[in-house]
C-alpha cells in the first residue's frame, strides 16, 4: 500500500481535516453569539418581560401563610416556622417560573406609531406577517428573558421577597433599577399592551 492511499483512508476514515474543523468551530461560535446580539432595543424587550411579569403579579390570588411546622418536639408540640407567602421563596418561584416560556407568545411588529414594538400574539394562525420571522423574534425575546433573569436573579428575588413588587411598578424596578436597560426618561416605549 502506498503512502498516498494511507493518507486518503485516514481522511475518509473519520479524521476531520483542519479546515473543516476550523469552519465547524467558527460556525458554533457565531451561532452562540448571534442570539445575544439579535435584540436591538434591550429597553423595549425588557419592558415586554416586565409587562408579562406584571400580568403574573396582577393575577396573583391571596394566599395563606406557609406552615413549615412539620416536626414534633419531645413534648409533642409542632416545631418550625410560619412564613408569610408574600415574602416566601415559593412566591418568587411561582412568579418567575415559566416567565421566559410565556415570552414566546410575543413578537416584534411595526406599531401604529411607525416604530417597532413587542406585541403579544393570541393566535399565531391569524398573524398576517411572516410567521417564521415572527417566531424567530419570539425565540429571541425568550432567550433575552433568560439572560435578563440570570443577570438580575438575586436582586429580583430579594425585591419580590421584600414585598416591593406591586402592580404598576414592575417595569421601573426591572428595566431601570435592576437591569439598567432603560433610562428613567425613556419609560415603557415600544411595548404594545394589545394582543393580536
Amino acid at each position: 500500500m502506498e503512502a498516498g492511499e494511507m493518507d486518503g483512508r485516514k481522511k475518509r476514515g473519520g479524521e476531520i481535516p483542519k479546515a473543516a474543523a476550523i469552519w465547524i468551530l467558527s460556525t458554533l461560535i457565531l451561532a452562540a453569539i448571534a442570539p445575544v446580539s439579535s435584540i436591538d432595543d434591550k429597553c423595549a424587550a425588557c419592558n415586554a418581560v416586565a409587562a408579562e411579569l406584571e400580568i403574573g403579579v396582577s393575577k396573583e390570588k391571596p394566599r395563606n401563610h406557609l406552615d413549615m411546622r412539620h416536626r414534633l418536639d419531645s413534648k409533642g408540640q409542632r416545631e418550625g416556622k410560619v412564613i408569610d407567602y408574600k415574602v416566601s421563596e415559593l412566591r418568587v418561584v411561582e412568579l418567575l417560573d415559566g416567565l421566559c416560556d410565556k415570552m414566546q407568545d410575543y413578537t416584534l411588529m411595526k406599531l401604529e406609531s411607525g416604530q417597532k414594538g413587542w406585541v403579544k400574539v393570541r393566535d399565531w394562525d391569524d398573524l398576517k406577517s411572516d410567521k417564521q420571522e415572527a417566531r424567530a423574534y419570539s425565540k429571541d425575546l425568550s432567550s433575552f428573558c433568560g439572560r435578563l433573569l440570570e443577570e438580575t436573579e438575586d436582586e429580583l428575588a430579594e425585591w419580590i421577597k421584600q414585598g416591593s413588587i406591586e402592580p404598576g411598578g414592575v417595569n421601573k424596578a426591572l428595566c431601570q433599577d435592576l437591569s439598567k436597560h432603560c433610562s428613567s426618561s425613556r419609560g415603557s416605549s415600544n411595548v404594545d399592551d394589545r394582543e393580536l
